[in-house]
């Protein structure tokens, strides 16, 4: 029995999920959401101000960068499992452009920027937890 304990530590987080008591759902959603807003912020002016080349980059830059800064301002609040969190809102971000745009076309730009999106909330949960870390008093 201690050896499945132990296992189910080690399964990709499986017993974080398990047990979601301090996971901030709420805030994640929103960190989501709005990285998700800021990036149609950023790109749409992008591509009226200086046309279609830039309104692809942009998109990929953004995508990474938004859920990156959201997934900061998310784990502000947050004691523990920074990363997770982090995820949560790039994940979010991913899933309501795709809730937006269902039923259209996904280019493989639009694809990885989505893939961009969890890996920036990943980078700033981890930023997080290092922050944190360096903030805490030396033992």
């Amino acid at each position: 029995m201690a050896g499945r304990s132990k296992c189910n530590k080690l399964v990709l987080g499986c017993r974080a999920i398990v047990n979601s008591r301090g996971i901030h759902w709420i805030r994640a959603a929103t960190g989501g959401v709005l990285a998700e807003l800021t990036v149609f912020a950023i790109v749409f002016p992008a591509r009226a101000l200086f046309g279609q080349r830039a309104f692809l980059a942009s998109i990929v830059i953004a995508s990474a960068v938004m859920p990156f800064v959201f997934a900061l301002w998310v784990c502000r609040r947050v004691e523990s499992r920074f990363v997770l969190h982090g995820a949560l809102v790039g994940v979010v971000a991913a899933l309501f452009y795709l809730a937006l745009a269902s039923g259209q076309p996904q280019p493989l730009l639009y694809r990885i920027a989505h893939g961009l999106k969890v890996v920036g909330g990943v980078a700033g949960g981890l930023v997080a937890s290092r922050r944190k870390a360096a903030a805490l008093p030396p033992v």
